[in-house]
């Protein structure tokens, strides 16, 4: 009986198996089989492991939810992400380390090696966050890219861009300077003979125009567009975006340069009689000012790296200051002859300096050294220099404006793009941020010209937001304030102020004011001072009881009673 049942069961599953191969084979039909037949098989169930083998050492440790990093202990990346890492990927291997046999310097290049890859990964997976990308312009066969016009860029751009191609012929109170706010969305004009405006250039929104009567020397937007500074030709006035005009600074006399540190709320100074001058703005004090010792001033940038501010003198030094010192922070030898014009990165790391002489050189910030990493020439002398978010060099001489890419990673030979102003002289120029566009001031009025690739096209809205509305500036305004960091903290690392200070070797050896370093010398204690007895007696000084104030007004009485007994001896010849 039960051999019948086996063989009936047996006949029963090969029937069913023979179905489902039919339904799986049958090439018309398009049912659940196609899917069953190419779905991976189930992986088998793995036998449950003990405690000694899950919690074990060595090869039998089972690593859960770490299966999925690699020896560095960085999360296995994708295909995309691996793509991605190449571009963010730095130098990991040091020269000689193969010798190096200390196990604590290894232990430190293994960590440097594994962070270097963690900030690889973590930079690549926050792409995504970044939706836009940076512009570019590319030249086909023989052409070059700096023979394109700004006419033929504006035929091949979208009318948003082209729109940002304009000219302003203002040539009656030029030359002019300009500026832009920080978020990029308004622009600043000041002529030398008096003319001031201040408008939204990409809505044409006029804030405010007007005639001073006097001389501008510069020009500078404060901590947004609803004030600005205006060197004037005795002092430095403070006007709102209205024209209404709500400060004077007497101290800040014969100015030729000024600056903001929007972080520091600190309004920076430089002029002909060679002093240095930090004014807060935010509670009206004057911070400090300092005597460069250099004679006359003309040309001075900040670092935004570090808020530290260089000026370029007529001997061909550029000195870095701070409101926290007398001295210069640095103070290095550039040119042989005067400094024309200084700029700094974005990034802190790289200035670029021309001289008289029609040199241009980049120099790195990170070393200080004597010699720069490139050197270029120009026909003329660059009178203004400046370096857009994403390190595009422009160049300003005479009526010709050059911009470099990148010229600080490798010598380029020819200039990424070139644009001429003719019958005029540039005065200035400034990229605007989180845009491919470059304002130039000169005589004739103001130009705007695009420069694809120049900006950042991304843009952080807590930091600087070109369509915030008037109550998110009101908002970003008071946030600024309470996070206002001191003018104290200003120095060359702003990172110093992590560290902890901790004296060398030298310095905890005792040394007398010849510099010898002097012997060591024990002292001893004397026997019996750190007895029980001695030490309950000196704390007993301080108790103050009855006992002790009734013994010490007997002691007064005696003292008394004794001076009345005796007489006072008088002169020798007092009896006479």
């Amino acid at each position: 009986m039960m051999e019948t049942t086996k063989v009936a069961k047996e006949k029963q599953r090969q029937k069913k198996q023979a179905a489902a191969q039919s339904t799986t084979n049958d090439g018309d039909s398009a049912g659940l089989g196609d899917f069953v037949a190419l779905a991976p098989a189930a992986p088998k169930p793995q036998a449950k492991q003990g405690k000694s083998m899950a919690r074990g050492k060595g090869k039998n440790r089972v690593k859960g939810k770490q299966r999925d990093k690699d020896k560095d202990g960085i999360p296995v990346r994708t295909s995309d992400v691996a793509s991605r890492m190449n571009k963010y990927k730095r130098a990991v291997s040091v020269k000689g380390e193969a010798n190096v046999k200390d196990k604590k310097i290894k232990g430190q290049l293994k960590d440097a090696k594994k962070d270097l890859k963690q900030a690889a990964y973590e930079a690549a997976r926050a792409e995504i966050l970044l939706p836009e990308q940076s512009g570019f312009l590319e030249a086909e066969g023989m052409e070059k890219t700096f023979k394109f016009r700004q006419t033929e860029l504006q035929e091949h751009v979208d009318e948003t861009s082209a729109r940002k191609v304009f000219n302003l012929k203002l040539d009656t109170f030029g030359p002019y300077s300009s500026r832009y706010t920080h978020n990029g969305r308004h622009l600043l004009l000041g002529g030398r003979k008096g003319h001031v405006a201040a408008f939204d250039w990409q809505t044409g929104r006029m804030h405010c125009e007007m005639n001073l009567g006097e001389t501008v020397r510069d020009i500078t937007w404060l901590h947004n567009e609803s004030m600005f500074a205006v060197a004037q030709k005795q002092n430095v006035y403070i006007y709102d975006n209205k024209g209404t005009e709500i400060n004077f600074l007497p101290r800040h006399t014969d100015i030729s340069c000024l600056d903001f540190l929007r972080y520091h709320f600190l309004l920076v100074s430089v002029g002909n009689a060679g002093w240095i001058k930090y004014h807060d703005v935010s509670t009206g004090q004057h911070v400090a000012e300092h005597r460069t010792k250099l004679g006359a001033c003309k040309v001075m940038r900040q670092n935004p790296w570090n808020a530290v501010m260089a000026c370029g003198h007529s001997n061909g030094v550029v000195t870095m200051w701070s409101p926290n010192s007398s001295q210069p922070l640095v103070k290095q030898l550039c040119h042989k002859s005067a400094v024309q014009a200084l700029a700094i990165n974005a990034t802190g790391k790289f200035m670029a300096t021309s001289a008289a002489d029609g040199r241009l050189k980049i120099w790195d910030l990170r070393m200080f050294k004597d010699e720069p990493i490139h050197t270029y020439y120009s026909a003329r002398p660059a009178t203004y220099l400046d370096i857009s978010h994403r390190d595009t060099l422009a160049v300003g001489f005479g009526g010709h404006i050059q911009l470099w890419k990148s010229p600080q990673l490798k010598k380029q030979k020819y200039p990424y793009m070139a644009h001429r102003i003719p019958g005029s002289v540039v005065r200035d120029m400034h990229f605007c941020p989180f845009e491919d566009v470059l304002g130039v001031g000169h005589a004739a009025g103001f130009s705007s010209i695009l420069v694809p690739g120049s900006g950042e096209p991304n843009f952080d809205s807590l930091e600087a937001n070109p369509y915030q509305t008037a109550s998110q500036r009101r908002e970003s305004e008071v946030k600024a304030l309470l996070d206002k960091v001191p003018s104290q903290l200003i120095a060359l690392d702003p990172h110093a102020i992590l560290k902890t200070y901790r004296p060398t070797v030298s310095e905890m050896v005792p040394t007398d004011s010849s510099g010898k370093i002097q012997k060591f010398q024990p002292k001893f204690k004397k026997r019996g001072r750190s007895s029980t007895h001695k030490s309950f007696l000196r704390k007993q000084k301080n108790v103050v009881d009855q006992q002790k104030m009734a013994r010490q007004e007997l002691l007064a009485k005696r003292k008394q009673q004794h001076q009345r007994k005796v007489k006072p001896v008088g002169a020798a010849l007092a009896r006479f």
